[in-house]
């Protein structure tokens, strides 16, 4: 999800709730303490530069339980990220803490902002010997060999 689609959601909810990939809820009280641009340059196991940007919500619980984040207080908060910091039309990346901190992408169910699971990947494949992997087929679908025998041909 990029900034300007969690904006356009925010304005017509009247509350945020936040999902997390166990479906569990994240408690009504949480605190989004920052709203960032996390920048990272780097070489891939290729040897190809790469830069990537996020904006990066992180997702806070204390125990102030009656603290409700209404959604145009968020809003706002993004507002001024993107004026203060130059923050583009990125993708959101959600930062929050579980056992250790977790990183996670953003989408939305018509009612929750879901947090997505996130994967890591070789962005080099084609350099460092990592094999395409092979199509799945099912055995149904095979055609017979010709050079095998035919189960009622006697032959085997």
């Amino acid at each position: 999800m990029k900034l300007s689609e969690i904006k356009k959601q925010l304005s017509t909810l009247e509350q945020i709730t936040f999902m997390l990939p166990n479906g569990e809820l994240v408690p009504n009280h949480f605190h989004v303490t920052e709203v960032g641009k996390i920048s990272k340059h780097f070489i891939d196991c290729g040897g190809v530069e790469r830069k990537e940007n996020v904006a990066n919500f992180q997702l806070w619980n204390a125990n102030d339980y009656d603290h409700r984040l209404h959604p145009e207080k968020l809003l706002n908060i993004i507002e001024l990220s993107e004026r203060v910091l130059n923050i583009e039309d990125l993708d959101i990346e959600v930062e929050y803490q579980g056992e250790t901190i977790g990183k996670f992408g953003l989408d939305f169910d018509g009612k929750n902002f879901l947090l997505t699971a996130k994967q890591t990947d070789c962005l080099a494949k084609d350099n460092c010997g990592i094999p395409a992997e092979k199509p799945k087929m099912k055995l149904s679908e095979l055609q017979a060999n010709q050079s095998s025998c035919d189960p009622n041909s006697g032959c085997c």
